[in-house]
């Protein structure tokens, strides 16, 4: 829910040499493609926050230079605008998403440096493909290096030099992002790693590991100098025949945000304000879907993110932070435009925990359609 994106959407925005993508500019060897998606929906639920229209257009542009035989420079654009606010408020609604340059070297990889993904992305984005929610157990825009944040340069290397077919790997560094952000959205200089593997049968597997340093501001929450921000993930798929089973594990340390802005271990508002950081986290994301030849695609998914160590007054040290089930369709007319629903089935109950933080405990309705170029 954090994204909002169709596993259809995902795939152009992260690729834009999809068949989506339209070539804009072709001359003296660089090319510059434009793509993106206009993306109308409404969710149907008693939270007030939720309910209503949730429309928005994004788009990107993608450009590649040949320098020589061997060396190819590239840059990606990308930005988001809610399409629900009226005209006064326009320019409040417009947000960047991605916005980087690197370079590939034949078989050697590539090196970039901008607002990316997080290297965490390349395990969770498997489980990360529900007609509409999803892909929201541990990742969060501007969290680390979980998924779309700043200051990253990252090195990807894909069949291991050309020397192992199917072995892919990631390097991962991350500045200090500090000012004029929420605790939420802080992060130390930290590093990761990743590596993808395809086996036989259709069948591949990916981790990834990170680690970071705490901000100041971080280290005062936790009351503790010495903690760092750890994330550890598996994902594996099976993807062929039509059928797509995919599931990802993931255990955070120091770093996943839950509840309101108002970060204090002693927070006892009523309002549903309060919110903070968990000390540690158990994250499962499960979906199976199936690709009928006529253009419908079903899927059920099962999510869930235990927090354990969760610093508030009148609260156990364990607590339930998401707790669903999705169950959805997506019907595509053609390769661009698409219709959907999703009912997301929230197992979180109403308590003292989930009304303190200002979790939502109903369940929601989601039905959008969609145009891709």
């Amino acid at each position: 829910m954090k994204r909002n994106i169709l596993a259809v959407v995902i795939s152009v925005m992260l690729a834009a040499s999809s068949v989506n993508a339209v070539e804009i500019y072709n001359k003296d060897n660089n090319h510059l493609h434009l793509y993106g998606t206009v993306h109308t929906m409404h969710f149907f639920t008693k939270e007030k926050s939720d309910y209503g229209d949730h429309s928005h257009l994004r788009a990107g542009l993608h450009g590649e230079s040949k320098i020589n035989n061997k060396i190819t420079g590239y840059g990606e654009w990308e930005y988001d605008s809610k399409i629900n606010h009226i005209e006064s408020k326009s320019s409040q609604s417009i947000r960047t998403l991605l916005g980087f340059v690197g370079v590939k070297v034949s078989k050697y990889g590539s090196l970039d440096y901008g607002r990316n993904y997080g290297i965490l992305y390349n395990v969770e984005k498997w489980t990360d493909t529900l007609p509409q929610f999803g892909g929201d157990t541990y990742s969060f825009s501007d969290n680390f290096m979980t998924t779309r944040t700043n200051n990253i340069l990252t090195y990807r290397n894909n069949n291991f030099f050309n020397l192992v077919h199917g072995l892919n790997f990631s390097l991962q560094y991350q500045g200090k992002n500090e000012k004029f952000r929420e605790m939420r959205e802080q992060n130390g200089e930290g590093w990761g790693i990743s590596a993808r593997y395809n086996f036989v049968n259709n069948i591949t597997a990916s981790a990834a590991y990170t680690y970071s340093n705490h901000t100041k501001l971080q280290k005062q929450y936790f009351n503790n100098d010495n903690l760092r921000a750890e994330t550890g993930a598996i994902s594996v798929k099976y993807d062929a025949d039509n059928v797509y089973l995919a599931g990802t594990y993931a255990e955070t340390r120091n770093i996943t945000p839950f509840g309101g802005n108002n970060f204090s271990s002693k927070c006892q508002s009523n309002n549903g304000n309060c919110g903070g950081l968990a000390g540690k986290t158990q994250n499962v994301e499960l979906t199976a879907q199936y690709q009928f030849d006529w253009g419908l695609r079903p899927s059920v998914s099962y999510l869930r993110s235990k927090g354990i160590g969760i610093k508030l007054a009148n609260t156990s040290n364990h607590e339930d932070l998401i707790k669903y089930i999705s169950i959805g369709g997506v019907y595509k007319f053609d390769k661009n435009v698409l219709t959907y629903f999703d009912y997301k089935i929230n197992l979180l109950h109403n308590n003292t925990f989930t009304r303190s933080v200002g979790l939502a405990t109903d369940n929601i309705l989601a039905i959008g359609l969609v145009y891709n170029f």
